[in-house]
């Protein structure tokens, strides 16, 4: 089948993609938010699920099924990139590979919670949205965003966190830590709902598509 694009679709999946590889690469420092301790993709890290939420709603499944997928292959060559880079012998004069280590050589088992986390949760929220949308018949967008949200992101904190850090931490410092980031991400999103229906609406006018998946395969493998 073939697809055509229009360069405002384009656009969304350079910002989706751009917002995960510079998530992933930010994440490895830990702020505190008065009492919260999170990581700073938190800053930007729920955006790709707004993005998610914006093209599932406009484009529907099949298309954002398509744009994880790119971005899931995108952050995989970026960590190849910085893997190889940091493997690389180091000229004598350069002294900064420690800080390099440090920052940038992220753990296989940390990769490992993060790529999975964001498949489970990224086709999580898609499948969700799409379904609530053709259940409630297009309407209520705030909820299909929120609830989609709820169980997206909850499930990437639960894989992310569970998978890097079990065995790690206590299993009660474990589940403070998923709650935290579950609630803090989903009222992100759930504060960004008025920015969601202007792009959502404009989008809808601009692009005169507004798609049902009524008939869609939801298998994250389809190829349709």
């Amino acid at each position: 089948m073939t697809h055509t694009y229009s360069s405002r679709f384009v656009a969304i999946v350079a910002l989706f993609v751009a917002t995960l590889i510079a998530s992933n690469i930010i994440a490895v420092k830990v702020v505190a938010l008065g009492s919260l301790v999170l990581p700073a993709a938190i800053i930007l890290f729920p955006v790709a699920y707004i993005l998610g939420d914006v093209l599932t709603e406009v484009y529907g499944y099949a298309a954002a099924r398509r744009v994880i997928w790119i971005g899931f292959l995108c952050n995989l060559l970026v960590v190849a990139a910085i893997w190889v880079a940091g493997m690389l012998p180091a000229a004598v004069f350069w002294e900064n590979q420690d800080a390099w280590n440090t920052v940038l050589g992220a753990a296989p088992r940390i990769l490992l919670a993060s790529f999975l986390a964001y498949l489970v949760g990224e086709f999580a929220n898609a499948f969700v949205l799409a379904k609530l949308k053709v259940a409630t018949e297009g309407r209520h967008l705030w909820l299909r965003t929120i609830g989609s949200t709820l169980v997206g992101q909850g499930l990437d904190s639960a894989v992310f966190i569970t998978l890097a850090f079990a065995g790690i931490l206590p299993t009660g410092a474990l589940v403070t830590a998923i709650v935290t980031q579950w609630l803090v991400k989903s009222a992100y999103e759930a504060a960004a709902t008025p920015i969601t229906y202007a792009v959502v609406g404009w989008l809808k006018r601009a692009e005169g598509v507004d798609t049902f998946d009524r008939k869609t395969k939801f298998s994250p493998l389809a190829l349709d």
